[in-house]
C-alpha cells in the first residue's frame, strides 16, 4: 500500500462519544490520541459531548490538536446519537468509535484496525469473548451479555459473540448505507447498525480481542446494569419489529428514513 510520510492513504475519523466525563475526559483524549499517533493511518479524533450537563465539554476543549475536534448539543440523547452525530461529521475511509470513561484500553483501537486489514472486513468490533482478551468486569454484566447475546443470534442470525464493545471500525460505505436507516439513540445503536448492515450484504464482521476493565462499583454498576437492560431490551425488540414486520430498513422504504434534525446540523457550545 502506498505510504505517504510513513503513514497510509487511509484516513481514519475515530468518535468519542462523552457524557458526564468530566473527571476522565482530558486523559481520555491525550491517551487515544498517543495511540492514534503511532498507528501507520492518518486520523481525525471527533469528541461528542452528549449533552451540556456538566464540564465535559469545556474540558476536552483543553486538549488542542488540528486532529481533535469538539463538538455536540445542548440536550443529553444517548450514546447512539451521540456516535451517530459524530459520524455524520466524519470525513474518513475508515470510521469507528470507543467509549470514553478509561474502561476499554485504548491499544486496543491499533489491534482492531490491524484486524481490520488483515481480514479486509466490512466491520471489526472489539469483543470480550476473543480468546485473546483480557476482561474484567461483573458477574452480573457478564451473565447478561451472555444471555442478550444468545438472544440476538436467535433474532436476528448475527453470528457475533459480543454485540455491545464500545469499540467498533466500519468501512466509509458500510456507514454511508446504514447511517440513513438508523434511529436508536441508546446502548441498542450498536445491535441496530450491525444489524441493518449484515441484511444489506456486508457479511465480513469480524471479532478482535480487546482489554477491558471496569471501574464502577458493584452498586453503581447494578443501578445502571437494570437501566440498560430494560432500554437494549426494549430497543432491540423495535428494531426486530422494524427489520421484520414493517421492512423499514429495506430499500423500498427508503421515502420513510429520516435524520433527527439536531444530526444535520453542529452546535458550537460555549
Amino acid at each position: 500500500m502506498e505510504k505517504i510520510n510513513n503513514k497510509t492513504q487511509h484516513l481514519v475519523s475515530l468518535i468519542i462519544p462523552a457524557y458526564r466525563q468530566e473527571k476522565t475526559i482530558i486523559e481520555d483524549i491525550i491517551r487515544i490520541k498517543d495511540v492514534l499517533e503511532q498507528l501507520r493511518y492518518d486520523y481525525e479524533m471527533i469528541v461528542v459531548v452528549d449533552g451540556k450537563v456538566d464540564n465535559t465539554l469545556q474540558n476536552a476543549k483543553k486538549v488542542t490538536s488540528p486532529k481533535i475536534r469538539v463538538t455536540g448539543y445542548e440536550h443529553n440523547h444517548g450514546k447512539g446519537f451521540a456516535i451517530r452525530y459524530g459520524m455524520m461529521h466524519s470525513k474518513g475511509d475508515i470510521v469507528g468509535f470507543i467509549d470514553s470513561g478509561m474502561d476499554l484500553n485504548p491499544n486496543g483501537l491499533s489491534m482492531l484496525l490491524e484486524h481490520f486489514e488483515w481480514y479486509n472486513a466490512d466491520i471489526i468490533i472489539g469483543s470480550k469473548r476473543h480468546p485473546a482478551s483480557r476482561v474484567n468486569y461483573p458477574f452480573k454484566r457478564r451473565l447478561i451479555s451472555m444471555l442478550s447475546q444468545i438472544f440476538i443470534r436467535v433474532l436476528f442470525g448475527l453470528n457475533v459473540r459480543d454485540t455491545q464493545v464500545g469499540m467498533k471500525f466500519f468501512k466509509r460505505k458500510v456507514i454511508e448505507d446504514t447511517l440513513p436507516r438508523l434511529l436508536v439513540k441508546k446502548f441498542a445503536f450498536d445491535i441496530e447498525i450491525l444489524v441493518v448492515a449484515y441484511g444489506l450484504g456486508y457479511k465480513k464482521i469480524y471479532e478482535a480481542p480487546i482489554e477491558l476493565e471496569h471501574i464502577f462499583s458493584e452498586s453503581i454498576v447494578s443501578n445502571r446494569l437494570i437501566l440498560e437492560v430494560l432500554d437494549t431490551l426494549w430497543d432491540t425488540l423495535a428494531i426486530f419489529y422494524r427489520l421484520k414486520i414493517l421492512r423499514y430498513y429495506d430499500n423500498k422504504n427508503k421515502r420513510r428514513w429520516r435524520y433527527d434534525p439536531e444530526l444535520k446540523f453542529e452546535v458550537n457550545m460555549p
